[in-house]
């Protein structure tokens, strides 16, 4: 009986602290997305790529993939979370929407990575490097199409002024990553404290 119960407040401390580790990192992905750089063209630099890379680093595939909907979600309904403070349909049904939607793949192609690797972090620099290549195929193709440009134009303006800032963030990724893995690992204890903060039903006479 103590075991099973045990199990059940572990079991509901560990869902409770998943939650709120998704919460916070969609909010860091929300804070600190909208702060960008804007270089000559449509596309702006900012650090999205990185807090995608690091949240799923961190959370793994499928959590560091809810918390890219749940960004896109909160941005979709007006809340200004998008590059250069941009929000609504009309950001991503944009020339630059395409990148946006392209997160999601991103998220999903490094937490493959991230699996197949069992957190091995060279595998993990595989994933995000092919992750952030489909991200910028989705979003050129994209771009293409919304503004009848040609790819030539397109790679000049959209992919190649932003590779070597892309090598740096995955380069910062695979620095900070897994010391804030670390430092994460050490909160596992709160498991405990939420189980027993847990109300307890009252024991029957």
């Amino acid at each position: 009986m103590d075991t099973d119960k045990r199990r059940s407040n572990t079991g509901y401390g560990n869902k409770i602290l998943n939650m709120a580790l998704i919460a916070l990192m969609t909010a860091f992905l929300c804070v600190v997305s909208p702060f960008s750089i804007q270089l000559p063209g449509q596309v702006p630099i900012s650090l999205s790529f990185m807090m995608l890379y690091l949240t799923v680093y961190l959370l793994g595939g499928v959590k560091g993939t809810v918390c890219c909907v749940l960004y896109l979600l909160i941005g979709l309904i007006g809340l200004p979370v998008f590059s250069n403070f941009g929000s609504g349909i009309g950001k991503l049904a944009g020339p630059t929407g395409g990148y946006l939607i392209g997160y999601i793949f991103l998220a999903a192609v490094c937490g493959a990575a991230l699996y197949i690797g069992k957190g091995r972090l060279w595998v993990y620099i595989i994933g995000m490097v092919l992750g952030g290549m489909v991200a910028y195929l989705f979003g050129t193709l994209w771009f293409m199409y919304s503004m009848q440009t040609g790819l030539k134009y397109t790679l000049g303006a959209c992919v190649f002024p932003f590779i070597p800032f892309d090598i740096a963030k995955i380069a910062a990724t695979a620095l900070l990553g897994p010391i804030l893995k670390k430092l994460l690992c050490r909160i596992d204890g709160l498991d405990g404290v939420i189980a027993y903060l847990r109300p307890q039903k009252p024991k029957s006479a």
